[in-house]
């Protein structure tokens, strides 16, 4: 599970940089157009993935698909969210805005079943437990 908690850990570094630039960004050019954006990565990205992150470091779930599946989930909701968020607000002229929607909309349907494979995985027994 060590694998799991060093790669949630990166990509929550990965976020919190992200979500501190344009938290910088905003401050420097008194524009908060981007704050939900700017929210959501640091929740999201950082805080969630961070905690996630210790969890692995913590315990060792006994099953061996679920946390597997919970990483996968929790890595593209979280860029997926964000991601579709940013499109969604931007409508960058290069997507059709049913396409940015679609993004935005099926990676919270993704973070959100990774958060329910996490409310799981917290109530099924750890490696530690006899």
């Amino acid at each position: 599970m060590n694998q799991y908690s060093k790669f949630l850990l990166r990509l929550s570094a990965i976020f919190a940089l992200i979500g501190a630039a344009l938290g910088a960004h905003m401050a420097g050019s008194n524009d908060y157009a981007i704050r939900p954006i700017h929210a959501h990565i640091l929740v999201v990205g950082w805080l969630s993935l961070f905690a996630w992150a210790v969890y692995y470091k913590v315990f060792t779930p006994a099953s061996k698909l679920l946390p597997k599946l919970h990483v996968m989930t929790a890595a593209a909701g979280s860029i997926g969210l964000t991601g579709g968020m940013a499109l969604h607000i931007f409508q960058p002229a290069f997507l059709p805005e049913a396409v940015n929607t679609a993004l935005y909309i099926f990676g919270g349907v993704i973070l959100l079943i990774s958060f329910l494979l996490f409310v799981i995985l917290t109530f099924l027994k750890t490696s530690e437990e006899k």
